[in-house]
């Protein structure tokens, strides 16, 4: 069963909305929220832990940066609510909505027509700029991005390394009390077994660079990329999202105290 209400659906591309309801859970959760830019005449924030326990681990999880992926920021804040103990056994770095206008606008691009999970290569975009300036040097245990896919026939997910132990699987496992994983064999180009892919990458795969390989590349960071489809009832790929948040958290909570 989801966890939207039922007129939840309709505030899925409810920019404004959607901050107000990080601003009032933020302080209940022993969270800051920061300005991290702004883009398309829309400030893009960014969440992360109030007082760091050094012995934690770190839980990173983006979401929007597709304005028409809507799924992901409502997951996002879904899970916050929902979840309060959480951020006392991890450390956290969200951001809520990476794209804003594209949000509002129901469309991929920001206000200039960027892709801007093709722009982690270079500097060429002010926002995306201003997001590997906040995050270079940082070590996180778990990178976690939130997409959608029309094409999707299921979710299916994008994990690296390619090394064991792998726990892209036990994401799909949750997800599939919700929607079943994803059954082709060869998605987006790459093999597929059961929903997930984990290939060996190389930054030569994709020189215009998303940022799950930013992540995986510049600060060596276990990555997973989750998409879940885009044409199946909203309500599905949100509580699909939000069974794999849990899942996230509770990896990280496995690899015990930080030294």
């Amino acid at each position: 069963m989801s966890h939207l209400q039922p007129l939840e659906a309709y505030h899925a591309h409810n920019y404004q909305r959607l901050v107000k309801r990080w601003r009032k859970i933020e302080k209940s959760r022993n969270l800051c929220m920061h300005l991290l830019a702004e883009a398309g005449g829309y400030p893009i924030y960014y969440l992360e832990s109030r007082s760091p326990n050094p012995h934690c681990r770190w839980f990173y999880c983006s979401a929007g940066i597709h304005g028409d992926e809507a799924a992901g920021p409502e997951a996002l804040i879904q899970w916050a609510e929902t979840a309060k103990k959480i951020f006392q056994e991890v450390n956290v770095l969200l951001f809520p909505c990476l794209n804003p206008w594209g949000l509002v606008h129901n469309l991929r691009q920001d206000s200039h027509g960027n892709d801007l999970n093709r722009t982690y290569h270079d500097e060429s975009v002010p926002q995306t700029a201003e997001h590997k300036r906040l995050i270079t040097g940082r070590e996180f245990d778990l990178a976690l991005f939130l997409h959608e896919d029309y094409d999707a026939r299921g979710v299916y997910i994008y994990e690296i390394p390619f090394k064991s132990p792998f726990i892209a699987d036990r994401f799909i496992a949750a997800s599939s009390q919700h929607i079943p994983p994803d059954p082709r064999g060869v998605i987006e180009g790459a093999r597929a077994r059961g929903g997930l892919i984990q290939r060996k990458v190389s930054p030569r795969l994709m020189p215009l660079a998303p940022e799950a390989f930013f992540l995986h590349f510049s600060l060596n960071s276990r990555s997973v990329t989750i998409e879940t489809p885009s044409e199946f009832h909203i309500d599905q790929r949100v509580a699909a999202q939000v069974a794999i948040l849990h899942q996230a958290v509770k990896y990280c909570c496995s690899l015990g105290s930080r030294e």
